[in-house]
């Protein structure tokens, strides 16, 4: 019989040692001076949004459980597909949505994030994410009842590590707290909450939904630490490189390889490794979103997606509307629709007309009828606005352009 972890020394080190931690400080460093600069960049509130999406995507892919993103714009409209399995997906996608709406107003600033390390705010996420699901997408094909936000109530394996002792979650949890909430400065906050991840994921505190948890944990923590401002997740990239994220967690699971891997119970090379591979995910996706936020490049992006439009599809839309349109992307107000007219420089009839035209394609949004406008960012639109951030929205729009001109 395989003994269970039971005592907490059992998943030592929760952090690497002073020397090892010094080419991850240097990182987190440099993460750190990027990520602020990036997180103060004013973008229109429909990117956030719509980068909410992607996250929720990028999440369920990295579980297998794929919802496209025309199918995730559909759910948020709540129309729901007819078919179980699918409807079950787009609603755990919307949970994800508004789970992190609600966690990142909830957890703020530096206090926000020292209760993110608790055993009470862990089953908080747990329970903002599948608290909003029904009954039957819970349990459907789960061998245990999903209760959101209770921690396991038996013993658990996960590929080759077997949990801790569900008993003896309430001090693993504890000691797993004390440990990250006293990491305070700046850089090395950022090598704790890489490294509380997979710790989280070690202890594996619920019967399911862990890995979503964990993610959900570390966005969280991001936001509250001031380095997102909503604009980047570490999600897209853990998605796009699976196999390691997977690879690294596992291999953080391992036991000390000897006398020089450290003096915990754990291997401290590869939880090591573990964080690096984070900050550098980290690093990737604020440098990415960085690029695709260029207001210059933006412009010239905008005017191709409008002559798209105005001459390959013939909407009705106009290249006169690159001034006010970009106005409002670097402003991120609502403008009159009289003065959004008045900036196209076109005729009154004639700028109506292209006005209920970039409504009708969703390139501008109102809450109503005769409302200000402001600037919208459809999935059609992403090729153009922000080429390969989600390649698979542009995927999904294939039948558009096939279509185009028809």
């Amino acid at each position: 019989m395989v003994a269970l972890y039971d005592s907490v020394h059992q998943f030592e080190p929760l952090m690497p040692s002073d020397v090892a931690q010094q080419p991850l400080l240097a990182q987190a460093h440099d993460l750190g001076r990027a990520a602020l600069q990036l997180a103060g960049t004013p973008v229109p509130a429909g990117l956030r949004a719509l980068l909410r999406s992607m996250n929720s995507y990028h999440s369920n892919r990295i579980e297998g459980q794929h919802t496209k993103p025309f199918e995730i714009e559909q759910a948020l409209r709540r129309d729901f597909s007819a078919n179980r399995e699918l409807a079950t997906r787009q609603r755990l996608a919307v949970a994800h949505i508004e789970a992190e709406v609600a966690l990142e107003a909830r957890y703020v600033g530096i206090e926000g994030a020292l209760r993110l390390y608790s055993a009470q705010a862990i089953a908080d996420l747990h329970h903002e994410l599948f608290g909003r699901l029904t009954p039957e997408d819970l349990n459907a094909g789960n061998a245990d009842e999903i209760i959101p936000g209770a921690l396991r109530t038996r013993d658990v394996s996960v590929g080759q590590h077997i949990a801790p002792a569900f008993t003896a979650l309430p001090k693993f949890l504890q000691r797993w707290a004390d440990v990250y909430a006293n990491t305070r400065r700046g850089e090395a906050a950022l090598v704790a909450l890489a490294a509380a991840h997979h710790r989280l994921g070690w202890i594996h505190p619920f019967v399911d939904g862990n890995g979503r948890v964990m993610r959900l944990h570390t966005h969280t923590m991001l936001s509250a630490l001031g380095y997102t401002g909503g604009l980047w997740s570490p999600l897209r990239g853990f998605a796009r490189s699976t196999d390691r994220y997977y690879a690294l967690l596992a291999a953080a699971d391992e036991a000390r390889r000897g006398d020089l891997d450290g003096r915990g119970n754990l291997s401290q090379r590869a939880l090591v490794d573990w964080i690096g591979y984070v900050l550098s995910v980290c690093q990737d996706q604020v440098a990415f979103m960085a690029g695709m936020l260029k207001l210059g490049d933006l412009e010239r992006r905008v005017a191709a997606c409008l002559a798209y439009e105005e001459h390959t599809l013939r909407s009705g839309v106009r290249m006169a509307a690159l001034r006010p349109l970009h106005y409002l992307f670097v402003t991120d107000i609502a403008l009159a629709r009289g003065e959004f007219k008045a900036m196209t420089g076109l005729a009154e009839r004639t700028a109506g007309s292209m006005l209920k035209a970039l409504l009708d394609r969703g390139l501008l949004t109102s809450e109503t009828p005769q409302g200000p406008v402001r600037f919208g960012l459809p999935l059609h639109a992403l090729r153009f606005y922000f080429p390969t951030l989600w390649p698979e929205a542009e995927a999904d729009d294939e039948p558009d352009r096939r279509n185009a001109g028809h």
